[in-house]
């Protein structure tokens, strides 16, 4: 087994459904500190295991260079989905098999973090400051992660000039696919109140269905946009209907939607959740939105170009620039710096029997070398 391999091993080997504390980032400081990483750890949250206020651990550490040189950050997350049943093995215990690596995090991300430390290695210090930004909230509500680092570092006055996030963005094999924008995400709680009542006796009662059915159907023919340059096209999905009526006799007094949109840079969270809101109140309703994070796009430049030719110089591959996909942290990180996505093959990713190809692993930790070295080393 490779040392990159190894260093994956051991962070598989640390349990860590989100939100995670505690093993795992002891095992995350022991590899960053031989490195000459400053590292400060922090909980935030509360409430109740299983709550949104659940206590999160959170992670920077910060290796500087000559005053004045250029600051580079990888960010990541440590924790992961739940395992689920059917592993043919342990997810917990990293089996390799073939060529290759399973566990859970073999690819969401934690073998990215490992290439990550391997790759610092080989940047000699006083090329310049890198710096590593890893919560253990990302799969979960993402309160008390990423945007408490970011908080971190406003506090501390640190501010990275360019950020690569280790999420896995390649597709058919390695190196194929950079994110260098996401679309935005709001989901939107709607109500419609009536009158309950006998199905006998309506004139006697007011039902919220007709009303709910209506606004979901000029919801559903809303014509966003045609996408951009950069952007698919938006989209509106409708993702829950409730009534709650057992009763076959009854009109109910109340009927509720949710919707789903991802959105383009086109819209902002706030003006989606105006129109949607209008369009509520006019079938009688309301509406409840909760925007999870706004589009963002780093364009095309010097800092993908950058990862282009890293890629290329270790596979041979063009990656390609895009903004599909869902979420992730960088939409909270593009408010500090300049911020691109690349990683692993995410086939199995959330999936039983998660694994990466060995040879992945030591491909991307050389890939992190060249685009740190080569990021630091920008006029």
């Amino acid at each position: 087994m490779t040392e990159v391999a190894s260093l994956a091993n051991r962070l598989i080997e640390a349990p860590s459904v989100t939100p995670a504390t505690g093993l795992v980032f002891d095992v995350m400081e022991a590899m960053l500190a031989p490195l000459g990483f400053e590292i400060h750890r922090f909980t935030r949250g509360e409430g109740d295991p299983g709550s949104e206020e659940a206590p999160v651990e959170n992670l920077f550490a910060i290796r500087r260079g000559p005053e004045g040189s250029k600051h580079f950050s990888f960010a990541g997350h440590l924790d992961v989905v739940p395992p689920g049943d059917g592993w043919t093995s342990a997810p917990f215990a990293p089996e390799v098999r073939g060529e290759l690596l399973h566990g859970r995090g073999a690819v969401d991300m934690k073998g990215a973090i490992a290439c990550m430390v391997k790759a610092v290695k080989h940047v000699p210090q006083d090329a310049g400051t890198i710096s590593f930004i890893i919560t253990g909230d990302e799969e979960g509500p993402a309160l008390h992660g990423t945007r408490a680092l970011i908080d971190y570092m406003n506090e501390q006055g640190i501010r990275p000039d360019l950020c690569l996030v280790g999420e896995p963005t390649s597709v058919n094999r390695l190196g194929d696919m950079m994110k260098i924008g996401r679309r935005g995400s709001v989901n939107i709680w709607l109500t419609v109140e009536g009158t309950q009542g006998h199905v006998a006796y309506p004139h006697l009662a007011d039902n919220p269905l007709p009303k709910l059915v209506a606004m979901l159907a000029e919801l559903d023919a809303l014509d966003l946009d045609h996408g951009t340059d950069w952007f698919q096209p938006s989209n509106l999905e409708i993702t829950e209907i409730e009534v709650g009526n057992p009763a076959h006799n009854v009109i109910p007094a109340k009927a509720r939607a949710r919707i789903s949109i991802r959105f383009n840079d086109l819209h902002s969270g706030a003006s989606l959740s105006e129109r949607v809101g209008s369009i509520a109140e006019k079938h009688g309703g309301s509406a409840l939105p909760i925007i999870s994070g706004e589009p963002f796009l780093t364009p095309p430049g010097e800092f993908s170009q950058i990862i282009a030719d890293a890629v290329k110089a270790e596979t041979g591959i063009e990656p390609e620039a895009s903004t599909s996909g869902g979420t992730s942290d960088a939409r909270f990180l593009r408010a500090v710096c300049p911020v691109i996505e690349f990683g692993l093959c995410n086939a199995t990713m959330h999936k039983t029997d998660e694994a990466v190809a060995l040879a992945d692993l030591d491909t991307l930790s050389r890939i992190y070398t060249r685009i740190a070295k080569a990021a630091l080393a920008m006029d």
